[in-house]
């Protein structure tokens, strides 16, 4: 029985944290290919480009807030996983 609950675990643990590592993986990816796209002819004006870079930095920003937010919530996940599998483990030891 103890093996199908470490399984549960090691399941959703590896699910979490895959989860997060594909997500920054493909956000460096998007940012890198977007980095690397040519200016054609039709340059747009200087003034064009401030509020577009200012766009992007708050893009950045708020990308960045959210990010911290999801590895807060997996850091939660991970911690009751933790406590589950210590009262799990204990539970067999006592018995």
């Amino acid at each position: 029985m103890s093996e199908k609950d470490n399984f549960g675990g090691g399941f959703l643990l590896g699910t979490i944290v895959g989860g997060v590592v594909g997500g920054i993986i493909g956000t460096v990816i998007a940012n890198k290919n977007n980095d690397n796209k040519t200016i054609s002819d039709n340059e747009p004006s200087i003034k064009s480009r401030r509020y577009s870079m200012i766009d992007d930095e708050e893009e950045i920003e708020n990308e960045r807030l959210s990010l911290e937010e999801k590895i807060n919530q997996l850091n939660h996940a991970i911690d009751d996983v933790r406590v589950t599998l210590l009262k799990n483990t204990e539970n067999v030891d006592n018995n």
